[in-house]
């Protein structure tokens, strides 16, 4: 396992398991607090996963999504 995907899972576990200790102390049960737990800890993965940089270097260029016909360096 690399140190990128050991970082992004240590990361989401210590999301979930913050997660779920909140949900308890505001006095959810241990099912709610659980579950809460496990959810968390699936969205951190994805978000630490996008969040940090790949091992390779490589810049990912920002999405075109919204950049439309009249925008640009050559319009005004």
């Amino acid at each position: 396992m690399s140190l990128r995907s050991s970082l992004v899972f240590l990361l989401a576990l210590l999301t979930g398991a913050a997660a779920s200790g909140l949900t308890a102390v505001a006095g959810e049960g241990a099912a709610r607090s659980l579950l809460a737990g496990l959810a968390a800890t699936g969205l951190a993965v994805q978000f630490y996963n996008r969040l940090i940089a790949t091992e390779d270097g490589t810049v990912q260029p920002p999405s075109s999504a919204g950049a439309g016909a009249g925008e640009g360096e050559s319009n005004g």
